[in-house]
């Protein structure tokens, strides 16, 4: 049965200092690390929002979030700690101007890939734990895959929520695992 690791947005806007700052979403970077090392030879997918500079969801257009994550800006990039492998695949998504977009799934290709390559297990990190992560872990169990969520290489945006968002997930399918339970 073969697998992938699904890293969630780890993109500069979201980690210190970001306009979208995830309180510790540097803290989980060499976590995912670890388990990229784990990951090497396997297929490894990041996803990442690409937003156009009028995107529904920026505040000055309506929506409920401050600009993040636009199209070949600096806060779009990656974690530069973030050791991502060459051949790592990576999925844009919320590109369209007029629709917002959190699951990894969402008006791109993961499903296919995924399909394409085997995989029938999913392990995904990276934040937010109540957003992007919920909605991609959500809609990978939808889509038949099993799926572990890496409880030690998420953050969430409120703690509260994130707590919430852990136990819907558990209760719908998701399985909870750590990098302590792989080693």
């Amino acid at each position: 049965m073969s697998e992938a690791l699904i890293i969630v947005d780890m993109q500069r806007d979201f980690c210190k200092g970001g306009s979208l700052e995830v309180p510790g979403a540097d803290e989980i970077v060499p976590i995912l690390n670890k388990y990229i090392g784990k990951f090497l030879g396997k297929v490894i997918i990041a996803t990442k929002d690409w937003h156009p500079p009028n995107h529904t969801s920026f505040e000055e257009e309506g929506g409920k979030w401050p600009r993040h994550c636009v199209q070949n800006s600096e806060g779009a990039e990656f974690h530069p700690e973030l050791k991502l492998p060459e051949n790592t695949i990576i999925i844009s998504k919320g590109t369209n101007p007029k629709k917002e977009a959190y699951s990894g799934f969402e008006d791109t290709d993961l499903e296919k890939i995924l399909k394409e390559n085997g995989i029938r297990k999913v392990w995904v990190g990276g934040v937010a734990t109540e957003y992007c992560v919920k909605a991609t872990c959500l809609d990978a169990l939808e889509k038949g895959f099993e799926v572990f969520l890496l409880e030690d290489a998420c953050r969430g945006v409120n703690a509260e929520d994130e707590r919430k968002a852990i136990e819907e997930m558990v209760q719908k399918g998701v399985k909870l695992i750590r990098i302590e339970d792989i080693d």
